[in-house]
């Protein structure tokens, strides 16, 4: 039944228009949707009927002002053409040398069934953890962005590549399937609206694996693609992020909060119950292998207050995403939607603050704020190609 009921906030995406929150806000809907239907039969033992309830009003106070503020921000500067056209060569420049660094301390090709058997190995300077985070969520797709929509398509193919690299060095599954992600959101949103492109983005997927899945119960369980994509597709993109809520409600029923004291920047200041990150204690205590990170609704919510301040924390981090879409009001909706593309799956799977700093969401909504409106338009001066 509390599925049901919050399912019923779907009418909300059929309302409210296409926007940076539109996107956002749809992925962590279908996780907390997701969540409540498991928190129905979940083994674990925690108060359930308040984590489900906390779940549902977190959800309700990041969608709200996510979706519903939008009006735009009045630019005080804006780069002119040519500025935006010397940027995106910088972004380049910047990709190959945050390659070539990252090439220094590891290249290798993995299957990504094996990626966890080497990653736990890897140590990169964390200036450039920075940096091959914020240019390949970020930086890297806003350019393509630009040079997809401005019919560059060499260049546009060009940082697919930059990006396809990145899979070797940190043999992370976001960086091999990101690039293909906004290849198929690019096909996608030539053919219809970006409202649709994002409803279908993540339906479509997830329903090709359960048709593979229905396939595997009917005596065909030896084709192995099938049964890979389902492990990759459904159960990384829809399963995991909303087990993660199961499990951080699990964990901090019984352990000490954070106080937010997960966050760098006030680690310092702040006594720390845990002293290495929140993925790692998570990944310990459960002993999956890898990073066990987890979005906003775990990690800024959960972790960090508890169950039943959690809609507060989700509140103010729609209350930022409303900020995003503001900066970003008066772009095309396909610019915004390929720029942020890789971001959603970061949102999804990272918690808030780590994607806005490392993963360089913050960077992103700075630049949309600061291009130019005109430059899309069929008269400007192509300069992007």
């Amino acid at each position: 039944m509390a599925t049901l009921a919050f399912a019923s906030l779907s009418w909300l995406f059929a309302i409210a228009r296409f926007s940076f929150g539109y996107l956002i806000g749809f992925y962590l809907y279908v996780m907390v949707l997701g969540y409540l239907w498991l928190n129905s039969y979940s083994p674990l033992p925690y108060n359930h009927a308040l984590t489900g309830a906390s779940a549902a009003a977190s959800a309700a106070s990041f969608l709200l002002p996510a979706l519903f503020i939008c009006a735009p921000l009045r630019q005080m500067c804006a780069l002119s053409i040519r500025s935006v056209d010397r940027l995106l060569t910088a972004i380049l420049v910047a990709g190959i040398a945050t390659i070539a660094a990252g090439v220094s301390y590891n290249f290798k090709f993995v299957e990504i069934g094996n990626i966890y058997q080497f990653r736990g190995a890897l140590a990169f300077p964390t200036a450039l953890n920075y940096a091959m985070g914020i240019v390949g969520t970020a930086l890297l797709p806003f350019a393509y962005a630009c040079f997809a929509l401005r019919g560059s398509l060499w260049r546009a193919g060009l940082v697919i590549f930059l990006m396809l690299l990145f899979y070797p060095i940190t043999l992370t599954k976001m960086t091999l399937f990101g690039p293909i992600w906004l290849v198929v959101l690019t096909i996608a949103s030539r053919l219809i609206e970006s409202r649709a492109t994002v409803i279908l983005s993540h339906l479509v997927p997830i329903s090709v694996g359960v048709l593979f899945f229905a396939l595997g119960d009917r005596g065909l369980q030896a084709l192995d693609a099938p049964s890979a994509y389902f492990g990759l597709v459904n159960f990384r993109m829809a399963a995991i992020p909303s087990l993660a809520m199961d499990y951080y409600n699990f964990f901090f029923a019984t352990h000490e909060l954070t106080n937010f004291c997960q966050i760098r920047l006030l680690s310092a200041l702040i006594d720390c119950p845990y002293q290495e990150a929140l993925g790692t204690v998570m990944n310990k205590f459960f002993g999956f292998g890898g990073y066990f990170n987890a979005s906003l609704f775990a990690t800024e919510g959960i972790a960090s207050v508890g169950p039943t301040f959690a809609p507060l924390t989700a509140l103010a981090c729609g209350l930022f995403i409303a900020v995003g879409n503001r900066m970003a009001a008066g772009l095309p909706d396909r610019f915004i939607l390929l720029s942020s593309g890789v971001l959603a799956q970061a949102f999804l799977n990272i918690p808030f603050t780590t994607t806005l700093l490392s993963q360089g969401a913050g960077f992103m909504i700075l630049l949309w704020y600061l291009m130019p409106r005109k430059m899309f338009e069929p008269d400007s001066k192509d300069l992007c190609q």
